[in-house]
């Protein structure tokens, strides 16, 4: 089995020049980061690749190198363009090499037509576990916990639900998050009143959004696993202090 993240992270990696170039849109970080969400995890962050063969091991090598798990969606077919099993391999420092369980998967989808093209398809680096297609039975595979996954939201976002019940049933720690809506100031008249409150309460993320319309307002409040109604406190006081109007937001 996978395994335990190291934290409560992940990375999401979307492969493909169709998203780069604008004909398609990326659907990877709504539709995985709500099923981290839900769960109780977060994203750590998202990189939209080219089909570029350097750029993608390049990338897989520094990627697996951090050693939090990471959702990569697009690249694992068996056309010229699709280089990401390939480039998985050379990252992990290991061979293709056709996988029994794959094999046995697109030979009972598909029978004699498997062969020559769609068999390519169980080509994955050595070592590689197997993640569950319930669409079309085409496998991904998971390798130094990166979990490689069709690009076709249909069929991913399925997929990485499976990896998360599978091998992270234990769901993550979410972080909290408080905070007010301020009115009628700027950002800049409470920045020495923000940066007392990250002195004080370092464990918290203070975190300061501005929206503009009719009214300039910010939401201004703090994210963490600490205890956030200390600092949430300390700034409504400070705002009491300067006159500031503020509305108290629900979590």
């Amino acid at each position: 089995m996978s395994g335990t993240p190291a934290s409560d992270a992940f990375g999401i990696i979307v492969v493909g020049d169709e998203i780069l170039n604008g004909r398609r849109s990326d659907r990877h970080f709504d539709g995985i980061g709500g099923l981290l969400r839900e769960r109780g995890f977060k994203v750590a962050w998202l990189r939209i690749l080219p089909d570029d063969p350097e750029y993608l091991v390049s990338e897989f090598a520094r990627t697996m190198a951090e050693g939090i798990p990471v959702f990569c969606c697009g690249g694992i077919g068996a056309t010229p363009d699709d280089h990401t099993r390939a480039c998985a391999a050379r990252a992990a420092g290991v061979a293709l090499s056709l996988h029994p369980g794959a094999v046995a998967e697109i030979e009972g989808r598909f029978g004699a037509e498997a062969y020559p093209n769609r068999i390519k398809m169980a080509e994955l680096p050595l070592g590689s576990e197997l993640i569950p297609n319930p669409y079309n039975r085409i496998p991904g595979f998971s390798i130094n916990r990166h979990y490689f996954m069709p690009g076709f939201p249909d069929m991913a976002h399925p997929m990485a639900a499976w990896v998360l019940d599978n091998w992270f049933a234990e769901g993550g720690h979410a972080e909290r998050q408080c905070a007010v809506r301020v009115r009628g100031v700027t950002e800049s008249s409470l920045m020495d009143l923000m940066q007392q409150l990250v002195e004080r309460f370092p464990e918290a993320k203070l975190f300061s959004l501005p929206r503009l319309g009719a009214e300039f307002q910010i939401e201004l409040g703090f994210r963490g696993r600490c205890d956030l109604e200390a600092p949430l406190q300390a700034l409504m006081a400070g705002l009491e202090q300067r006159g500031v109007t503020f509305d108290r937001l629900d979590d």
